[in-house]
């Protein structure tokens, strides 16, 4: 009996009922609070939810931050990030554990600007944007000049007056742009597009007078850096001051410091050019007649000689000996002639004394078989029936063989 009272005073709880009142207990005590810590163990699930753990020197809690608060960062979150947190407490009733809600999150001891265009200014030196293999060649003397900046802005007024001075006759294309605030970028990518489009500029000169790292902020974007790398125009990037860097003059084909050195840097001065240009004519004309006088003094000698003061002398020579040579030639053929024909007829007797002919002329005869007349040597080549041709000194005579004797 004693049992069964205790038993009915008891309060029990789900598990539901207990997870859900720790949570409205930590959501009462700790919203809209900011923590402070360092990310570990950071993961970006393909839902586009972030889940990381944050923690200091002797602890660590859970955090998560879900898509629509995360694609406002104007940073990228990493690990060993240290960062401040604003957000609630909460349990995830799953699991049973407590852990942070984040609605803002900004980096600690770096402004998140800064750590924007740090992590930009890496990202694309890893791909190479910056690489000096890229950067394009300014052009010596541009005949167009393209200039994206603020009509309303000083850099355009210093631009022009540094150039008008420099060289007045350039023509200078202007395409207006805002230089900051929302939408500055877009308007920066695109006036680079339509230049490069147009084909109406032979290098551009981007740029805006000084100012903070916010006022300079849409020369940071990624937009206007790719718009730079992919220009088949050549840019010169002319941002704020001397001291003022941006990712766009790391990008560009050339960085000047201020937008006036930008204007000195695209065109020489054309009161030095026409100095230059004559100093080259001179030294030209020098060089020139320098050259004319050495060649004069060269040909003086030939002009001199001999064979251009007479120049039929020399065949008037070689006619001489030509005619010798065939003098000599002459004599020598006749010569040679004459010895060959005494010893040819020589020969000629020789044979004769010692040909048939001869032999016939002495009273001998000399007896051929026919009908194909072949010498007779010996009966030995003969048979009965055979003709025989018998040649004489005058005539011959054929006669048939009656017998052969050996």
């Amino acid at each position: 009996m004693m049992r069964n009272q205790q038993t009915a005073h008891r309060q029990i709880f789900s598990v539901s009922e207990i997870t859900r009142n720790i949570r409205f207990i930590l959501e009462e005590s700790f919203s809209g609070i900011w923590v402070e810590g360092e990310i570990t163990n950071f993961k970006s699930h393909t839902s586009g939810h972030m889940y990381f753990t944050l923690k200091d020197e002797t602890a660590q809690i859970q955090c998560v931050m879900f898509r629509a608060e995360n694609q406002k960062l104007d940073f990228e979150l990493k690990e060993g990030l240290s960062v401040l947190c604003f957000g609630r407490v909460s349990v995830y009733p799953i699991r049973g554990q407590y852990q942070l809600y984040m609605e803002r999150i900004e980096p600690k001891g770096v402004g998140a600007l800064q750590l924007q265009f740090e992590q930009l200014k890496a990202k694309l030196k890893d791909e190479g944007l910056f690489d000096e293999a890229h950067k394009k060649e300014i052009p010596y003397l541009p005949a167009r000049i393209g200039l994206i900046t603020s009509i309303d802005g000083a850099a355009l007024r210093d631009i022009l007056n540094v150039l008008d001075r420099r060289f007045f006759s350039v023509n200078v294309i202007i395409h207006p742009v805002p230089v900051q605030g929302k939408g500055a970028a877009e308007s920066i990518a695109s006036a680079i597009g339509d230049f490069n489009e147009l084909k109406n500029a032979d290098v551009l000169i981007v740029g805006r007078g000084g100012g903070s790292l916010e006022d300079l902020w849409a020369f940071n974007e990624e937009i206007v850096a790719r718009a730079i790398y992919n220009s088949a125009i050549p840019v010169i990037s002319a941002v704020g001051h001397e001291i003022d860097f941006t990712i766009a003059d790391f990008v560009a084909d050339l960085r000047a410091a201020t937008p006036s050195a930008a204007a000195e840097i695209v065109l020489p001065l054309k009161d030095k050019l026409v100095l230059e240009i004559m100093d080259l004519k001179s030294r030209a004309f020098q060089a020139f007649t320098g050259r004319l006088k050495f060649f004069r003094q060269a040909l003086k000698p030939l002009v001199e000689s001999r064979g251009l003061r007479d120049p039929l002398g020399i065949f008037k020579i070689k006619s001489q000996k030509l005619d010798e040579l065939k003098k000599n030639l002459e004599i020598n053929f006749g010569t040679f002639l004459k010895f060959k024909t005494e010893k040819f007829e020589g020969l000629m007797g020789k044979l004769e004394a010692l040909g048939p002919l001869a032999a016939l002329k002495r009273g001998f005869s000399v007896s051929l078989k026919l009908p194909e007349e072949k010498l007779i040597r010996s009966v030995c080549f003969l048979k009965k029936g055979d003709w025989v041709k018998t040649k004489l000194r005058e005539g011959f005579f054929v006669s048939e063989v009656k017998a052969v004797s050996n």
